[in-house]
């Protein structure tokens, strides 16, 4: 899957092996999406030139989503997160989600400001190759 950067400089870590998907999954309470855990099994997380974890490492993953899957914090403020499975982020506050319910390959973005979520990318592949482009960099909000 390093491929799929391109030559773009990226950090990539040592791989997520089965027994810490597994466990990671039965955690979340959710299978990782197919195309994510094939990621996560190449290198747990992916971080930009700039240090921006666009893809989390699987620890930060399971914690970030069962802290706004909890609800009570987050219940008066925004839309429900039960959908989602945020896995990256562009390092301002806004994060980067699959679907998962139902089911779907298409990566959104979660504004913070505004509880919007914007379509991004339609999947994993397309995401990394848009998040790590050298000229993708605008303030960490190049998907606008």
């Amino acid at each position: 899957m390093r491929e799929l950067f391109g030559g773009v400089p990226a950090d990539v870590r040592a791989p997520v092996d089965a027994a810490a998907l597994r466990e990671a999954e039965r955690r979340l309470g959710r299978a990782v999406p197919a195309r994510l855990g094939a990621l996560l099994r190449e290198t747990d997380g992916v971080a930009d030139a700039y240090g921006t974890d666009v893809v989390w490492p699987l620890a930060r993953i399971v914690e970030q989503n069962l802290m706004f899957w909890s609800g009570e914090a987050f219940a008066g403020l925004y839309m429900p997160f039960d959908p989602l499975l945020f896995f990256g982020d562009n390092g301002g506050g806004d994060q980067f989600a699959l679907v998962v319910t139902p089911e779907r390959d298409d990566v959104f973005v979660w504004d913070h400001e505004t509880d919007s979520r914007i379509w991004v990318a339609g999947g994993i592949d397309e995401y990394l190759r848009r998040a790590l482009a050298e000229d993708g960099d605008a303030g960490g909000d190049w998907w606008r």
